[in-house]
């Protein structure tokens, strides 16, 4: 992963959370939060909140006696949440998911949408994560299967590899859809010092969108393929959304659509002792 995947500055968020957020991120937010919720926590961390749609889900079925924590590596993610809000008080708080600032063994829970395949030492977040968890708590997340069972994705990265085909923006391949390999994804757990075996699901949904347009938009602008295209000297940014859309349109239609997503719910228990 290069450094820069991880950074969501400037327009980004804003455009993250007006298209990607109700595009492909909603339908899972719901799940994970239900998830969470399920396992009545007293103090539950979150990690890689991004502009908090997990969070606000979870902070409306989380009894406000629930301390939630919601964190995220960028600030400016975090800003755009707390401008959003949440229907009950969540603490927010930078923090960088590979140093913790918090104690160890202070939460009963810890989860994580889509947020681990940004990590650059999974192994290493995945011990922190570990040891700020109770014994016997819980570490919930999802990260996104291979970008071929994710129809709007790949077709975006498909289309921008044509037009770069001397350097293709590599990102939603390389980053959001890298890390889907169940057995990596364990053996870092491992490494990171759990002892139970996960338990994963494979949840497959429909991403949907107003026009081919909101889906070029999304990828091209509210995600960091956008640094990838202006780092790019042609076509810029407005030529190449606009050719996504375009191809967008070619293979769904015009007017609303609807594609294929699919993403893997991993669940595993902190060591009793």
């Amino acid at each position: 992963m290069e450094k820069s995947d991880a950074v969501f500055v400037g327009s980004i968020p804003e455009f993250y959370d007006e298209y990607m957020v109700p595009m492909i991120f909603a339908v899972y937010a719901e799940d994970l939060a239900r998830r969470v919720a399920d396992l009545a926590p007293d103090r539950a961390l979150e990690i890689a909140a991004g502009t908090g749609v997990v969070t606000r889900v979870a902070a409306r079925l989380l009894p406000e006696s629930v301390e939630l924590v919601a964190t995220d590596l960028n600030q400016a993610m975090l800003d755009r949440a707390q401008a959003i809000g949440t229907t009950r008080s969540v603490r927010w708080q930078q923090a960088d998911a590979m140093d913790l600032p918090f104690e160890s063994a202070s939460f009963d829970v810890v989860f994580c949408q889509f947020g681990a395949m940004f990590f650059p030492d999974k192994a290493k977040a995945f011990a922190e994560m570990r040891r700020v968890l109770r014994p016997g708590g819980t570490l919930l997340f999802n990260v996104w299967d291979r970008i071929e069972d994710n129809e709007f994705a790949a077709t975006v990265s498909s289309t921008l590899a044509d037009l770069y085909p001397t350097d293709p923006p590599q990102f939603m391949a390389r980053t959001p859809h890298g890390y889907f390999d169940l057995d990596a994804i364990a053996h870092d757990l491992t490494t990171a010092g759990f002892t139970s075996p996960p338990h994963h699901e494979t949840i497959t949904a429909r991403s949907r969108a107003t026009s081919a347009e909101a889906v070029a938009i999304a990828y091209c602008q509210g995600t960091p393929v956008r640094a990838e295209i202006e780092a790019r000297a042609t076509p810029d940014l407005a030529t190449a959304t606009t050719a996504c859309a375009k191809a967008l349109t070619h293979r769904y239609g015009p007017g609303p659509l609807e594609g294929k997503i699919q993403a893997h719910i991993i669940t595993i228990a902190a060591p009793a002792e």
